[in-house]
């Protein structure tokens, strides 16, 4: 039932779970054959959509740091934050220029000052979190006017879980909490927020499944994105959901 569900993660201590999931799980380890070139696709498609006059980039989240690693390099100034302090460090260490800079800090509670940052980027985050639409707000209400606030996740996916040996409770697989539409953030933007909106749906399934990366790779974004908006045309099997809400 889904209020037991609610209540259940409402109660859930996710700042200790994820600072155990850092020591636990390596975000900077290289990806390798399909997964590495659809990752890859992902970063390509974060990057078209950000404004050149982007000035400071907020990445939540910092994953493997390659916000920092792109985005400082362009001149901007990045800021790479996580919950746990190993993936903040390592993100500094990998990106080790003087207008980058890490912060451990919470999403739901951001240590910044609203106003002062205008791109936040959030990649395969917010499938994660206990409360999407709380994280979604918490993020928005930091941004100027005409800012803006990117979020990437999974489209459409099947949770799948096993049982855990420890708790003989069913786990989600890969701890994804939630699954997301467009209808999704529609539905906030409609009750929270009132910005504007737009979608990027992408990542063939079909075109993974079979392995085209080996080809496929070696095109430049833009007619690697013609050919994956092709096939899901034909294929309709999206994998990729990429949502901007720009601050009005």
């Amino acid at each position: 039932m889904m209020w037991m569900r609610l209540k259940l993660l409402n109660k859930f201590n996710y700042i200790e779970h994820y600072k155990t999931d850092a020591n636990e799980f390596d975000y900077f380890e290289e990806r390798l054959g399909a997964t590495k070139d659809d990752e890859r696709r992902l970063r390509e498609y974060i990057i078209s959509v950000i404004p050149k006059q982007s000035k400071i980039i907020l990445d939540i989240g910092c994953g493997s740091g390659w916000v920092a690693k792109y985005f400082s390099n362009k001149n901007k100034t990045t800021i790479s934050t996580d919950l746990a302090f190993k993936n903040v460090a390592k993100s500094k260490q990998l990106t080790n220029l003087g207008n980058h800079f890490g912060v451990v800090t919470d999403s739901f509670n951001p240590s910044f000052k609203i106003g002062n940052i205008d791109t936040i980027i959030s990649s395969e985050v917010i499938e994660h979190v206990t409360n999407p639409k709380a994280f979604i707000k918490s993020l928005y209400q930091l941004l100027p006017n005409k800012g803006i606030l990117v979020i990437s996740t999974p489209y459409n996916e099947i949770i799948r879980y096993i049982l855990c040996t420890h708790c003989n409770k069913k786990t989600p697989i890969h701890a994804h909490l939630h699954s997301f539409t467009e209808k999704y953030f529609t539905d906030v933007n409609r009750e929270l927020i009132n910005s504007d909106i737009k979608y990027y749906i992408f990542g063939n399934k079909l075109l993974i499944f079979l392995r085209t990366y080996v080809v496929l790779r070696f095109l430049p974004f833009k007619l690697w994105k013609m050919i994956d908006s092709f096939f899901n045309k034909i294929f309709n099997k999206p994998v990729h959901l990429l949502v901007v809400y720009t601050k009005n």
